[in-house]
C-alpha cells in the first residue's frame, strides 16, 4: 500500500481541502512527504452520514462475521509488513523491536475480541420466563440483552502509535460490540494512521460489510475534533491523551443535547510503593529494575512509574544510590514529537529548580529531540506542601517522596489523584503494612500490582487499564483487556415478546449456541 495522504472516508479515498498538516521525523525535525489535508465539516458530515447507515445493519451481523472482520483486520495490518514497522519508526523515533512488538499487541487485541464476539457471553443474554400463575401478580416474559451503543469516535493516541491509535484497543472493542467507528488520527503518525487504516477498509471491503463501519480523517487543528465529538450520530468517544485534551472532549460531550460518554485515558504519575523489608533485602535489585521501567521507550508510557513513595532509612538511601548510579548511565533516547520533548525539559526543568529538591542523578545528555533522564527527591512535607510536585512529566523522569514513617506514607497516598496502576515492592514481613494500605490503593488505582512495574499491561481479561480520575474520566471500566468491550453496550430488555421477533441469542432455540442466564441460572453454551 502507498501513503497518499488522504482522508478514507467509507470505501472511498478523498483528497482534504483544508490546512495541510505534516508527519515529522522524530529525530530530526524534517517534513516527511506527503501532505495530510484536513478534513473538511463536509468530510466530517459524510463520515457521520455513512457510520449512522451502516449502525443498524453492523450491529446485527452474525457472531462469527464480525469475529471474522476483527481477524481480516489483523491479517491486513501483518501483511503490511516493514512498510508499516519503518515508516511508524520514522515518525515515532522509537526503535524496531518496540514497533514489532506493539504490531504484534494490536494484533493480538484484534484476535481477543475476535474470541470474545464468538463466545457471546459480552451479551449478557439473561431470560426470566413468564409466570402466568404467579400470585397476586403473574409475571411477564422478560428478556435482556447488551446491544451496541451506536457509532463512536476514536482519537488516536501520540505514545502507541499501533495498539492505541487507528486499530487500537478503543477501535478493536468498538467494532467488537457492534460500532461504526471514526478515527481521527493523531497529527505526530499521519503515515502509520493511513496505512493501518487502508487495512481497515480493505478488511470491510473483503468482508462485504457497510462501508460506513469505518472511516479516518485528518485535523489540522481542534476544530474537526471537536464537532466530531458534538455530531448527534455519535454516541461514545474513546480518548488517550493529555488531560486537557480529555477534559475538553468531556466538556463537549456533556453539554450536547443529548450527553454521550467519553472514556478518556489521561494524566497518571504511577507511584511506587518500597516497603522497608523489601528495601532491605534486595533494594539494589529493585533500584535497577525501576530504572529500567522508567526509561523504557523515553519513559513515554501512561504507566510511567513518576513517583517512589518509601520510609526514610538507610536501605532507602542505600536505594538512591544505586538508582543514580543505574540511571547514569541510561542512553537518552529520541522522544516522540519535538513539543513532547519541549515539555519534558520544561517539567525536568520545574524540578531541578525548586527549592525543596534534590537532583539524584541524570542519564547522558542526547542529542536533537532526546530526553535525558532524570531522578529527583524531596521529603514528604514538601510534597503535601507544593502540588505542583504532582504533576507528571512526561518522560524518563521520576521523584522520590521520602516518608518519615508508615502513617506519613499512608497520607501521601491519600492525598493523591487517581492512577492507572501503583505497584508495591514487598517482603512477607511487609504483608501486614501492606494489608494496611490496601485499602486507600484499592481506591486509588485501577490495578494495584506486587514487586513489578506498571509499564507491562497484559491484554486480557482480567486486565484493568483504568482508574479514578484524572487517570480516566470513567473509574468503572478499562482501556485493556476483554471488559473494554462494555464501554460500547447497553441493556435492552424485550417484554411479552413472541419467538420470531426475538433476537437469535433470546430465542428459546439459542441457535448461536451462547451461555446465558435462565431464571437467574447460568446455563452454558
Amino acid at each position: 500500500m502507498s501513503i497518499t495522504g488522504q482522508l478514507l472516508i467509507g470505501q472511498s479515498s478523498v483528497q482534504g481541502t483544508n490546512a495541510e498538516i505534516w508527519s515529522i521525523n522524530a529525530a530530526t525535525g524534517e517534513k516527511l512527504p506527503p501532505a495530510f489535508a484536513g478534513a473538511t465539516p463536509d468530510d466530517l458530515e459524510h463520515a457521520c452520514a455513512l457510520a449512522d447507515a451502516a449502525f443498524d445493519t453492523y450491529r446485527e451481523t452474525s457472531l462469527n462475521d464480525r469475529a471474522v472482520f476483527l481477524e481480516t483486520i489483523a491479517k491486513h495490518i501483518l501483511a503490511l509488513g516493514d512498510e508499516l514497522i519503518e515508516r511508524c519508526m520514522t515518525e515515532t523515533g522509537l526503535p524496531r523491536g518496540r514497533i514489532e512488538g506493539e504490531r504484534a499487541r494490536t494484533i493480538g487485541q484484534l484476535s481477543l475480541f475476535a474470541s470474545v464476539v464468538r463466545d457471546g457471553g459480552f451479551i449478557d443474554a439473561r431470560i426470566d420466563s413468564a409466570l402466568p400463575q404467579r400470585t397476586p401478580l403473574p409475571r411477564a416474559d422478560i428478556r435482556l440483552r447488551k446491544v451496541a451503543i451506536g457509532p463512536v469516535a476514536v482519537f488516536g493516541a501520540c505514545n502507541f502509535p499501533l495498539a492505541f491509535s487507528v486499530a487500537g484497543g478503543d477501535t478493536a472493542s468498538a467494532l467488537a460490540a457492534g460500532c461504526p467507528v471514526i478515527v481521527k488520527a493523531h497529527s505526530a503518525h499521519p503515515g502509520t494512521s493511513e496505512l493501518v487504516g487502508q487495512a481497515i477498509q480493505k478488511s470491510v471491503r473483503d468482508c462485504n460489510l457497510p462501508a460506513g463501519v469505518f472511516s479516518l480523517i485528518y485535523d489540522c487543528g481542534l476544530t474537526i475534533g471537536q464537532t466530531l465529538v458534538a455530531d448527534h450520530r455519535i454516541k461514545a468517544v474513546g480518548f488517550t491523551g493529555s488531560r486537557s485534551g480529555g477534559v475538553a472532549l468531556m466538556n463537549i460531550a456533556a453539554a450536547r443535547e443529548e450527553p454521550i460518554p467519553v472514556y478518556a485515558e489521561m494524566s497518571a504519575i504511577n507511584p511506587v510503593v518500597l516497603l522497608p523489608q523489601a528495601l532491605t533485602e534486595r533494594g539494589t535489585d529493585i533500584a535497577r529494575d525501576f530504572i529500567g521501567s522508567l526509561t523504557l521507550s523515553a519513559g513515554q508510557f501512561c504507566t510511567n512509574p513518576g513517583l517512589v513513595l518509601a520510609i526514610d532509612s538507610p536501605a532507602l538511601a542505600a536505594f538512591e544510590r544505586a538508582a543514580s548510579v543505574a540511571i547514569g548511565s541510561v542512553t537518552a533516547a529520541t522522544m516522540l514529537t519535538p513539543s513532547i520533548h519541549t515539555s519534558y525539559c520544561e517539567g525536568v526543568e520545574r524540578l531541578s529548580s525548586h527549592p525543596s529538591v534534590e537532583l539524584l542523578g541524570k542519564g547522558q545528555a542526547g542529542g536533537l529531540f532526546q530526553g535525558q533522564a532524570a531522578l529527583f527527591a524531596t521529603t514528604a512535607t514538601a510534597f503535601m506542601a507544593h502540588t505542583t510536585l504532582r504533576e507528571e512529566v512526561f518522560g524518563s523522569s521520576s521523584l522520590i517522596v521520602r516518608c518519615p514513617d508508615e502513617s506519613t506514607l499512608l497520607e501521601v497516598l491519600k492525598s493523591l489523584e487517581g492512577q492507572l496502576s501503583i505497584a508495591v515492592h514487598v517482603s512477607n514481613n511487609d504483608h501486614p503494612a501492606l494489608g494496611r494500605l490496601l485499602p486507600t490503593l484499592e481506591k486509588k488505582a485501577g490495578r494495584v500490582l506486587l514487586n513489578g512495574f506498571g509499564t507491562g499491561v497484559e491484554v486480557c481479561h482480567a486486565m484493568v487499564h483504568g482508574g479514578p480520575f484524572p487517570a480516566t474520566s470513567d473509574t468503572r471500566t478499562t482501556a485493556v483487556g476483554s471488559l473494554a468491550i462494555h464501554r460500547f453496550l447497553r441493556p435492552v430488555t424485550y417484554q411479552d415478546f413472541p419467538q420470531h421477533l426475538l433476537p437469535p441469542t433470546l430465542q428459546d432455540h439459542n441457535s448461536y449456541g451462547i451461555s446465558r442466564r435462565v431464571n437467574g441460572v447460568i446455563q452454558p453454551s
